[in-house]
């Protein structure tokens, strides 16, 4: 299992065109990923599941991947969150 933490820098969070990325780049990949924020988990491959963790500015969040192809699902999260500047 791959993990790896950010906090939200977007002045907006992640609303619903961010949400729709990061779905659609973890839908890319077969491992199962995930979304923590505030005790709560949620399938990132969900639009309804992200959008539901309101998550704002200032949040902290940690993706989870667990599969055959997590390193570069964890890495794909990644590099989309930073080169949208979302989170660092």
């Amino acid at each position: 299992m791959s993990n790896k933490t950010f906090t939200v820098t977007a002045d907006t969070g992640i609303h619903a065109r961010p949400a729709t990325l990061l779905v659609q780049t973890a839908s890319k990949y077969a491992s199962d990923v995930n979304l923590a924020f505030n005790s709560k988990t949620v399938n990132l491959k969900s639009i309804m599941g992200v959008m539901s963790l309101g998550i704002g500015k200032g949040a902290e969040i940690t993706i989870t991947a667990e599969g055959n192809d997590e390193t570069e699902a964890i890495e794909a999260i990644e590099n989309l969150l930073k080169s949208e500047g979302l989170a660092n």
